[in-house]
C-alpha cells in the first residue's frame, strides 16, 4: 500500500506499542523515559537560609555598630535568636536565626568596636534564601514522559531517590542485504563490490538516540540468507534493514518476511529520495525496511525509523517537531513527489545541498537537518520560510559570536 507522509506517519503511531517499564538505581538512569509522575517529599531548600556569608541583622540596626558574639555555619543546629544591636556571623547555606531580617554581606560592612557598621540602606529578606523558594513539598517535579538528562537527576537526588520507574531501553537489531556489499574491516574488490556503508551508519544513529543495538551483519542476496539474519533479529523491538525492498530479480526482503508473517502497514511512501520504505511487524516485532541507497536509507531513518523510536519510547514529547528558518539561497526541483531535502542550518537560514542522489553518503556528513518539501513546490526562493528538523541538534561556530541577545 503507498501512503503520503502523513499517512505513514500515522500508522506508525497507531501500531508502534509503547515499551514496558523497569526500576533502575538513579545512577544508571540517564537518558530513560520517566514512567511515573515524581512529587516532591521535601522542600528545598528545607529552612530559611543565608544566600551569602556575612551578617543576619535586624532593619532597625541600619548605619549602627552592631555587636558580633555568634556564627552560624552550613549544617549547625543553631537555636540562636537575633537581639536588637547585635548581628550574628553566619555563613552561606546556614539556617536564618530566629529574629533575623535581612543578610549582609560581609564586603558591606566596616569593623567597629566589638562588632561591625551596617549599611544605611537594609532590604527586608535580602539574601535569605526562603523554605521552599525552589521547590515545595506536594509539588511536581517531574511527570511521566520527560527524558532524564542531567538536571533532571539532580530534581531526583534532591529528593533522596535512589531508584526510579523508566520506561525500557529499546532494543534494535540492523543488518543490510546485498551480495555486493562488504563490512569496513574487509577487503572489497574493485569494480563490483561495495562497503556496507548503511548498517554502522544505522547503528550508530540508533544508539546516538538512546537504544541498544545489535548488528545482525550483512545478508547476501539469497532467500536462505534472509531468513537465517531474520531469525536472529526476531527477540528485539524493532528490525532495521536496508537494500533489498525494490523490485529487482534479487531483492527478496519483502517476500522473506512475509513468510514469517510480517502484517505489513505500508510498502511505499510516496516520497524522494525512498519510496520503497516498508513498515509493518512481525508478533511483537515491529520491522522497517530501508532502501539500500545511502542517502535514502538515511534520510527516511530520520523521519520514519526516528519516529517509531519516540512513539515505543514513552516519551511525552513523541513527535518530531520543525524550527522555522530562511532559505539561505535559491533552490529549485521537480514537482510531483514530495521530498527530503538535507542541508545546514547555521542558526537563522537554511543551506540546502544541491547535486544530491539517493545513493550518495557525503550529504548528510555536510548536513545537520533537513526539510520536507511538498509534492507541488518547484522551488524555493531566497528568504523563503522553511521548516527545518534537526539531526544534530548543536549550533557551533568556527569564529567567535555575540552570545548575547539584550
Amino acid at each position: 500500500m503507498e501512503v503520503t507522509i502523513d499517512e505513514a506517519l500515522e500508522l506508525i503511531y497507531k501500531h508502534s506499542p509503547k515499551k514496558s517499564t523497569k526500576y533502575l538505581p538513579l545512577e544508571q538512569a540517564l537518558g530513560f523515559i520517566l514512567a511515573e509522575d515524581i512529587i516532591a517529599s521535601h522542600s528545598l531548600p528545607p529552612y530559611d537560609n543565608s544566600a551569602m556569608d556575612g551578617y543576619a541583622v535586624k532593619i532597625s540596626d541600619a548605619s549602627k555598630c552592631v555587636q558580633v558574639k555568634d556564627t552560624i555555619f552550613a549544617g549547625d543546629n543553631s537555636d540562636a535568636t537575633l537581639k536588637d544591636g547585635c548581628a550574628i556571623k553566619i555563613m552561606t547555606g546556614a539556617r536564618i536565626p530566629q529574629g533575623c531580617e535581612s543578610v549582609v554581606p560581609r564586603e558591606d560592612t566596616k569593623e567597629c568596636n566589638d562588632g561591625v557598621i551596617l549599611p544605611e540602606n537594609l532590604s527586608e529578606g535580602k539574601h535569605i534564601r526562603r523554605a521552599g523558594e525552589d521547590i515545595k513539598i506536594g509539588s511536581t517535579l517531574l511527570t511521566k514522559g520527560q527524558k532524564l538528562q542531567a538536571h533532571q537527576i539532580t530534581l531526583l537526588a534532591s529528593q533522596g531517590i535512589s531508584h526510579i520507574k523508566v520506561y525500557k531501553q529499546i532494543r534494535v537489531a540492523i543488518f543490510a542485504s546485498g551480495s555486493e556489499l562488504k563490512m569496513h574491516f574487509e577487503n572489497v574488490s574493485d569494480g563490483y563490490q561495495l562497503y556496507n556503508t548503511n548498517a554502522p551508519a544505522l547503528k550508530a544513529r540508533a544508539e546516538e538516540l538512546g537504544c541498544k543495538v545489535d548488528f545482525i551483519g550483512t545478508a547476501k542476496d539469497s532467500i536462505e540468507d534472509l531468513k537465517e539474519h531474520l531469525r536472529s533479529a526476531l527477540d528485539s523491538d524493532l528490525i532495521i534493514t536496508s537494500g533489498g525492498v525494490s523490485v529487482g530479480d534479487a531483492d527478496h526482503t519483502k517476500e522473506v518476511f512475509g513468510s514469517f508473517g510480517m502484517e505489513t502497514y505500508f510498502d511505499k511512501v510516496r516520497i524522494k529520495p525512498g519510496k520503497p520504505t516498508t513498515f509493518g511487524v512481525i508478533g511483537n516485532t515491529m520491522v522497517l525496511n530501508l532502501p539500500g541507497n545511502p542517502l535514502a536509507a538515511s534520510l527516511n531513518f530520520e523521519l520514519f525509523g526516528q519516529s517509531i523510536l519516540l512513539a515505543m519510547s514513552g516519551a511525552e514529547y513523541k513527535y518530531l517537531n520543525a524550527i522555522d528558518a530562511k532559505m539561505a539561497q535559491e533552490h529549485t526541483l521537480k514537482q510531483g513527489r514530495t521530498t527530503l531535502i538535507p542541508g545546514y542550518y547555521d542558526g537563522s537560514s537554511f543551506l540546502a545541498k544541491k547535486n544530491v542522489a539517493p545513493g550518495m553518503i557525503r550529504p548528510l556528513a555536510d548536513a545537520n537537518g533537513y526539510i520536507i518539501v511538498g509534492e507541488n513546490c518547484s522551488a524555493l526562493n531566497q528568504g523563503d520560510i522553511v521548516k527545518f528538523l534537526p539531526i544534530r541538534f548543536g549550533f557551533n561556530s568556527s569564529e567567535k559570536v555575540d552570545l548575547v541577545s539584550c
